[in-house]
């Protein structure tokens, strides 16, 4: 029976109290028996955590009194055993690493578009105006090995950093067609659909909740494969479970 409940959440926010924001989140997490990471910075907060249910609601409920995180979203997964061995609380420069300043999510996002939207988009072939649709995996290539969209466009990235180098390189490829960019829960592709509409891309949009939430919404539809994920569990199927049998 599956006990543990893990969540993902991001939100880019502007954050000007980093380190005071570590210890208390740090101390709250801490006392309710939660772990997992929670990566914080100048422009927002990425989280990783997993626990026993009615903590795991908890720690939410009291960071959404917080202003900034009000409209956090959580994507949701559960497990048999925790797959986290600690907390960890970090400041960092970005809270996805890009070093692209220009990209300030925080100050405007990348249109969105949700699950069963692009869903229909794969079935037919093309967008609603009629240009043919590609999605763009912004993950690293050993994630995109586990599992992506059929077709997907790979740049076999060895991190996110080489993303802007990657679009100067291949971005004729995607003139006149409508990108949708995609990454595990939103926060890469995010980023990523702002830089292409800077680099002068018209039709770009990041998948709403990455692909966990289109698990969820669609029951992976156009998916080949797993979405790995940054735990013991090393991987999930289209039904957000554990592919490792062990979990």
């Amino acid at each position: 029976m599956n006990r543990v409940l893990n969540i993902s959440a991001y939100r880019f926010v502007t954050i000007d109290d980093p380190q005071a924001l570590r210890a208390r989140l740090l101390a709250r997490a801490g006392s309710l028996e939660l772990l997992g990471t929670i990566l914080l910075a100048p422009e927002g907060i990425n989280l990783f955590v997993a626990g026993a249910p009615q903590s795991v609601h908890g720690f939410l409920d009291w960071l959404r009194e917080d202003a900034r995180f009000a409209g956090l979203h959580a994507r949701a997964s559960w497990s048999q055993e925790l797959p986290f061995r600690k907390l960890l609380v970090k400041v960092k420069r970005e809270i996805i690493r890009m070093n692209h300043p220009a990209i300030q999510p925080a100050q405007g996002r990348a249109p969105a578009i949700d699950a069963r939207t692009v869903k229909r988009w794969l079935d037919q072939g093309h967008d609603d105006q009629g240009r043919p649709v590609v999605a763009l995996d912004t993950r690293n290539a050993f994630e995109v090995d586990h599992g992506t969209f059929e077709n997907a466009i790979d740049w076999r990235l060895a991190k996110f950093s080489e993303f802007p180098r990657a679009l100067d390189v291949h971005k004729a490829e995607l003139e006149g067609k409508t990108i949708v960019s995609f990454c595990t829960g939103g926060i890469r592709c995010e980023k990523a659909a702002l830089y292409m509409r800077e680099a002068g891309l018209d039709h770009v949009w990041q998948l709403e909740g990455g692909i966990l939430q289109y698990f969820e919404e669609t029951g992976g539809t156009h998916f080949r494969g797993a979405c790995f994920v940054f735990d013991e569990r090393e991987a999930l199927d289209l039904d957000l479970a554990a592919k490792n049998s062990r979990r």
